[in-house]
């Protein structure tokens, strides 16, 4: 049988929306299976109530533990609660609004009863915080209810801190901890009220994300240029929550921007299956992208940048005419490269950050722009420091999530913004008069072409763990597809922090190999540039390398 990946679903790949609001209410998580017990990932808690993994309870005790978390940090502040378009989304909000509401805290909720992506949420935190001293008690925070770019089953549930960006291990694993305490007390110290008095408490108020982050872009972005230039946008939510934010953006800013689809379906009945044949708002992946990829191509829509975003619109998709969906890694070494040369009001002393599995392209597009590269663990939490001093004034990982800083190099987001990043494509068209696609062939011709790709390996458990806690001795290995190994790593070089894995690189070469946090398998991520068969040596040399070491 055919694989089905680029094409639309079929009634059979849907999810049922009433099944899965009914056992959102009505299953019980087995704290005794540790896969229905909270557990924070680089981006929350994820699950889906049909394997009682993102039920009533699960929500009702993070958020009880959130407000414990926060009053013991000392903040008294507002709580900026923002939700995406899964259907999980909406009963997950309601139930977190009745616990905060329950425990006094104030909470603001979005004015026009609609959407908020997750940068929108991390700018309206940053905005109002801004000025406060770091143990100001009126500090605001947030939690954007979302599970990113997942299937349409699952749901999320993350906390933003007062510096508006992902949340650390420290306050993860403090509240997934006591969550799980609330959970085997059965709820008992969890204060809650039913819905419609959470909606009228005094404690709960309302505010206009729309409105406060889009008539802000012209402080991050060259708008005039976009207009001026007549650039032709056309912008697809993907059913996300920028639905109603781009044609704002297009509106407000007087822009030649088309909303390629605004349908919003929990099902996502629209969408073109991703590489395994399921439904997943992935806007960095050829398969859920088809259909904006193949507008393009035909040329029946006459744009000249089109861009998506998943379901929080945190990543990007950029689709150009001359080269179709851009690889991530592509677009992030382009966007560097602009960004560092157009930007005359960042520091002088700003550095690049990227993550220690993106491109090492944009390791040669830094050193050719004269700034040191900072190389992070996976995890977009540890770009918050440099975006909110300014230094870090971009901040990437090769998953298409990024953000940078203001024109004046002021913070802007401290969490992904894929919503900038798609307009900054639009930017990069009307000032240079080339698509970035074009600008990224330029950098090749300059650098080298790179030949990268992610495959994922089995592993038990207690594999993943040992993979995890791998030490540089560990590899007595000297060689890497014909070339000397030059540094074996399990701390990020950026900042010493562990990266839960090992990266090991050679001149024209390297790979890196993590742990998947939610399957049995590690992802092994390579890149040579040194050509496709040259990679696929990496590829088989790095799994062969790192079975022989966690068997």
């Amino acid at each position: 049988m055919a694989n089905r990946a680029g094409t639309v679903a079929l009634p059979s790949d849907l999810v049922d929306i009433t099944a899965l609001l009914d056992a959102y209410y009505d299953v019980s998580p087995d704290l005794s299976d540790p896969g229905q017990r909270v557990a924070f990932g680089t981006s929350g808690h994820r699950g889906s109530s049909l394997k009682a993994s993102f039920n009533e309870k699960h929500i009702a005790a993070i958020t009880q533990a959130i407000v414990e978390y926060r009053a013991g940090q000392g903040i008294q502040g507002p709580l900026f609660l923002a939700k995406d378009t899964h259907a999980l989304s909406e009963p997950a909000t309601n139930t977190a609004l009745e616990v905060l509401a329950a425990n006094n805290v104030q909470v603001l909720v979005d004015a026009r009863h609609g959407y908020t992506p997750t940068p929108s949420a991390s700018h309206a935190i940053l905005k109002y915080n801004a000025g406060r001293a770091e143990n100001d008690p009126g500090r605001a925070d947030g939690i954007v209810v979302t599970p990113s770019h997942n299937p349409p089953a699952d749901g999320g549930f993350k906390y933003n801190p007062p510096h508006g960006g992902p949340a650390d291990t420290d306050a993860t694993g403090w509240i997934a901890n006591r969550a799980n305490e609330l959970l085997g007390a059965n709820l008992s110290d969890v204060k809650r009220v039913p819905l419609a008095d959470a909606l009228s408490a005094d404690s709960t108020g309302q505010f206009d994300f729309l409105s406060s982050y889009v008539d802000d872009l012209p402080q991050v972005l060259n708008i005039a240029a976009i207009r001026d230039a007549g650039v032709r946008i056309g912008a697809d939510p993907m059913g996300g929550a920028s639905v109603d934010y781009w044609g704002e953006i297009g509106e407000r800013h007087h822009l030649d921007l088309t909303v390629v689809n605004p349908t919003v379906d929990p099902q996502w009945a629209f969408m073109t299956l991703d590489w395994d044949e399921k439904i997943r708002m992935d806007c960095s992946s050829p398969s859920a992208m088809a259909s904006l990829i193949q507008k393009v191509a035909s040329g029946d829509a006459r744009y000249d940048i089109a861009t998506g975003n998943d379901a929080d619109a945190d990543r990007h998709g950029i689709v150009t005419p001359d080269a179709g969906l851009m690889n991530p890694n592509h677009y992030l070494s382009v966007a560097i490269d602009y960004l560092y040369r157009n930007r005359t009001g960042w520091r002088p002393d700003t550095v690049v950050g990227k993550t220690l599995v993106s491109s090492s392209m944009i390791d040669r597009v830094a050193e050719g722009l004269g700034k040191p590269l900072v190389e992070v663990p996976v995890g977009f939490k540890w770009f918050v420091p440099g975006l909110l001093s300014g230094q870090g004034a971009f901040g990437g990982e090769e998953s298409a999530g990024a953000s940078f800083v203001k024109l004046d190099g002021g913070v802007w987001t401290t969490d992904k913004d894929g919503i900038l990043l798609c307009l900054l494509a639009s930017e990069i068209k009307a000032v240079t008069g080339k698509s970035p696609s074009e600008l990224y062939g330029e950098l090749t011709a300059k650098y080298g072409s790179p030949s990268y790709a992610r495959i994922d390996a089995a592993a038990t458990r207690e594999q993943k763990a040992k993979l995890g806690k791998l030490s540089a001795s560990d590899v007595t290995a000297t060689e890497l597809a014909g070339e000397p190994i030059t540094a074996k790593l399990t701390e990020a070089p950026g900042n010493g922090a562990k990266i839960g894995g090992l990266k090991v690189t050679t001149e024209n070469a390297w790979f890196a190999a993590r742990p998947s946090g939610t399957e049995d398998v590690y992802k092994i991520y390579a890149e040579s540039f040194k050509g496709d068969e040259h990679l696929a040596q990496v590829q088989a040399e790095a799994k062969a390398l790192v079975d022989s070491v966690i068997a």
